[in-house]
């Protein structure tokens, strides 16, 4: 009897393993296949000339979060960023970073796309903090930072009445749900961080639902 009970438990220890497993890695997986989705309608210009400096590739962290279903992604202000313009600075096979060009443009943005090597060299020469780096870094032509999947509508709140002692905005990792991160109906409820000239941080608006992005 003791044996079978012994065999009962380790069958029983192996198989909650492989749950906790899979709960751990569902929402790295899902912001992988949907950074992995290519769009062709967004176009890429030739490579920009690196900064001679060099760093370290930042490691960025997935946000833990809960998933929920996403509705219709679409908004009433489609030109909220008209008569703004962008350098997007991006690696040249993300799918993700296409979308979210695509996505910016449909709302007024002019973007320049810009395929670089090492984007760690970008995001050191505009003061990204390491742990609020996304897959891409847009960089106005008055010289504010937009970090990964940020939505239109708070760049266009942030560019109307900029922060004296910001930079920027940042969404770190790649949030599934988050725009140019569409994956099927799933949704990772996120932070918008805001970037301080002093290299500090602070939440600038917590994204719960698809249509808070709106």
């Amino acid at each position: 009897m003791r044996r079978y009970t012994n065999i009962f438990s380790s069958e029983h220890n192996l198989l909650s393993g492989r749950v906790l497993s899979a709960f751990v890695v569902l929402p790295l997986s899902l912001a992988i296949a949907a950074c992995s989705q290519p769009n062709v309608a967004a176009t890429d210009s030739t490579p920009a000339t690196e900064p001679t400096t060099a760093t370290q590739t930042a490691q960025t962290e997935q946000p833990k979060a809960e998933i929920m279903p996403v509705s219709a992604h679409s908004d009433t202000q489609p030109t909220i960023l008209k008569n703004i313009s962008a350098t997007v600075y991006k690696d040249a096979n993300c799918g993700c970073c296409k979308e979210w060009v695509g996505y910016v443009e449909g709302h007024g943005l002019n973007a320049t796309a810009q395929n670089v090597e090492d984007l760690s060299l970008f995001k050191e020469r505009y003061s990204v903090p390491q742990q609020m780096r996304s897959c891409h870094t847009a960089v106005t032509t008055d010289g504010y930072v937009f970090e990964g999947h940020v939505p239109a509508k708070y760049m266009a709140q942030f560019l109307k009445n900029p922060p004296s002692d910001a930079i920027g905005l940042a969404v770190p990792g790649m949030p599934v749900g988050s725009p140019g991160m569409e994956y099927q109906d799933k949704f990772m409820p996120y932070k918008v961080m805001q970037l301080n000239k002093d290299g500090s941080t602070a939440i600038y608006a917590t994204i719960e639902s698809p249509q808070q992005q709106l």
